[in-house]
């Protein structure tokens, strides 16, 4: 279990229980500046005020369990229109749409993949780039995020 699953079933029920979805977490270490960010999201939308609400909420939980033993900086956003993917489900409403991936490990002789996700089932997803598909696994998708298309 990674750091930011641990963090994740700390946090959720309470994100949940003040009717926002837990969209996902990371954990960027950097020493002293370290970030912990917190995406929530709701069907409405979520504004700054929702932001400081759940900070206020998730900072008291983190205080008390102190799942980070360093200091860091907690920021709680909204995905935005190039949200970060972090479970198999989020990936199905963007079927057809531009993603931005980075591998783990090579795919087909590359670990970055901006392109067109055809398709997504329980195993992972495929991405035509340039006309070429990869096949990449969701054990092997390191960072993925939505291209915002305007």
């Amino acid at each position: 279990m990674t750091l930011e699953d641990k963090i994740e079933a700390l946090l959720k029920p309470t994100v949940e229980s003040m009717g926002f979805e837990f969209w996902g977490c990371e954990y960027l270490p950097a020493g002293q500046h370290s970030t912990l960010r917190i995406y929530i999201d709701k069907t409405d939308g979520v504004t700054v005020d929702d932001c400081g609400d759940v900070s206020r909420q998730v900072s008291a939980i983190m205080d008390v369990e102190d799942p980070i033993a360093s200091a860091y900086m907690l920021e709680v956003s909204s995905p935005g229109l190039d949200r970060p993917l972090f479970q198999p489900s989020q990936y199905v409403p963007y079927q057809g749409q531009q993603l931005q991936v980075r591998t783990a490990a090579p795919v087909m002789g590359r670990r970055r993949f901006k392109g067109k996700m055809t398709s997504v089932d329980d195993t992972g997803i495929v991405v035509e780039v340039d006309g070429e598909l990869f096949e990449i696994p969701f054990a092997q998708i390191d960072k993925a995020n939505v291209v915002p298309q305007f």
